[in-house]
């Protein structure tokens, strides 16, 4: 981390409430956070701490009840419902716990959707995707559907589909939570080699001591607020 960049991210007293019933529960309550450019950092927590919760803030997935929220320069909690779609396109890659790859989509076709929204020609889309593929360990493997493919062959499309627009930011939610040990390794060696080449910034989520233990940064969250970080 070098404290002098200029932050991928910063939130400013962000709060998100849920209400159940009668009560009303801050998920992330009054979190102040600057992530700089190419940390490898890991949001972790009990289940419930709103790790996940301050991930789609970051990610302008939600907005915040109270507070701000910048990505790069840009203040995201004042854009509107289509620019925040512009942003998510254009810099953010997202990697979810359950893969949300498109079912009648082959691999490759998963792999390139971004570069597609962002109006990439087929014959680079193809480019870029075969090149991350082989770096990733799916070559040959373009064509399959995602049911044709393992947990971890999954979970390798959707961090493809997540980097291969080079974005300057990845929020990665629970990646390995579903994977066996072996696989989960692999798939970090994969994210920690991307974000030391290009100098990826990469956010998780995680209660995986694997994660953590790669982490360069660690945040601990509990009851929303932020408990530790170093």
């Amino acid at each position: 981390m070098t404290s002098h960049s200029k932050p991928a991210v910063r939130t400013d007293s962000v709060r998100k409430i849920f209400k159940s019933g009668d009560q009303t529960v801050a998920a992330v309550d009054g979190v102040t956070l600057e992530i700089h450019r190419g940390e490898f950092a890991a949001i972790a927590g009990p289940s419930g701490s709103g790790k996940t919760t301050l991930l789609n803030l970051i990610g302008a997935l939600d907005e915040p009840d109270e507070g701000k929220v910048w990505i790069d320069d840009t203040e995201i909690t004042t854009l509107s419902r289509g620019q925040r779609a512009d942003l998510r396109k254009d810099k953010i890659g997202f990697i979810f716990q359950s893969y949300n790859l498109i079912e009648v989509l082959s691999a490759l076709e998963n792999a390139e959707f971004v570069l597609l929204l962002q109006g990439v020609p087929p014959s680079e889309r193809r480019r870029r995707v075969t090149e991350m593929f082989k770096k990733i360990g799916l070559e040959g493997l373009e064509n399959r559907r995602p049911h044709q493919l393992s947990g971890g062959q999954q979970q390798r499309v959707a961090i493809a589909r997540a980097i291969v627009a080079s974005p300057s930011l990845v929020l990665a939610d629970e990646p390995t939570a579903n994977l066996d040990s072996a696989t989960g390794a692999a798939l970090l060696d994969v994210m920690q080699e991307l974000n030391q080449e290009i100098g990826t910034t990469f956010v998780f989520s995680t209660h995986d001591p694997r994660v953590m233990d790669r982490a360069s940064r660690l945040i601990r969250l509990v009851d929303g607020k932020i408990e530790d970080d170093h």
